[in-house]
């Protein structure tokens, strides 16, 4: 969901009844198992427990927060549906520490480790 509560019922915005649950029907009638809106606050603890294979996250602060708590080490940034496959670190660009040999190259592991994943499906 795009709003607090993914909405209330329409009590906090309506994007998710006019953008984001057409999208998800349409999802499901091309065959995808999608489901949702879900509430922004509380999805991430789903997708903790296995409920999920990935996560749409309506904006970066939404999606790279619980993300980076959960694992920064080990997180991974996807973009969907662009004709390549796209993934990067879950931190920023570092510029603080670059060339002082401390950087962490984990979540870059990561990211290459699932970028080769995506592109041998």
């Amino acid at each position: 969901g795009l709003n607090p509560h993914a909405g209330e019922g329409g009590a906090f915005g309506d994007e998710e009844a006019r953008h984001i649950a057409p999208a998800i029907a349409q999802a499901r009638a091309e065959g995808l198992d999608a489901s949702g809106p879900w509430p922004g606050d509380t999805v991430f603890m789903r997708a903790r427990q296995g409920a999920f294979d990935i996560v749409v996250a309506q904006y970066h602060d939404q999606g790279l927060i619980p993300v980076k708590y959960l694992g920064l080490d080990e997180g991974v940034n996807v973009t969907v549906g662009l004709p390549f496959v796209r993934t990067s670190v879950d931190h920023g660009t570092a510029f603080d520490i670059a060339g002082r040999g401390i950087a962490d190259p984990a979540s870059l592991r990561a990211a290459v480790r699932m970028a080769l994943k995506m592109t041998a499906t």
